[in-house]
């Protein structure tokens, strides 16, 4: 089977993340998959969007992005210098004003709830706004 090329000018935001995690077709694809269900159970009407060569999550304004990596995912939250993160998500981009990040390793675990509640809090942020 012939893999789909994310680079397609004719697909939509969603066939592009689609398309990715496909090709990557390893740990990262599968890693960026999770991640990607954990934030659309934490905002159901978050919109997919492609940007960057990048996946990117909005409601309101940006959520975050996932970028992939060859030894790690990376989800970077917007304005994550802003949001609790009580569970210690936040483990990369600390030294910055406003974004933070989460970088995932092959092998590591994913706290769902703590993502989950982070993914929330953003949002809750770019209504406020």
């Amino acid at each position: 089977m012939r893999k789909k090329n994310p680079a397609h000018a004719g697909f939509s935001a969603s066939e592009h993340i689609d398309a990715r995690i496909e090709v990557l077709d390893d740990w990262r694809g599968e890693m960026l998959s999770r991640v990607r269900g954990v934030i659309r159970a934490a905002d159901p009407d978050a919109v997919e969007e492609w940007k960057w060569e990048t996946p990117v999550w909005s409601h309101a304004g940006i959520i975050c992005t996932g970028e992939t990596y060859k030894k790690h995912v990376k989800l970077t939250f917007a304005k994550g210098a802003a949001l609790p993160d009580p569970e210690g998500l936040f483990n990369s981009s600390l030294e910055g004003n406003v974004r933070r990040a989460i970088d995932f390793f092959e092998g590591g675990k994913v706290n769902e709830g703590a993502l989950k509640t982070l993914v929330q809090a953003a949002v809750a942020l770019n209504l406020s706004k």
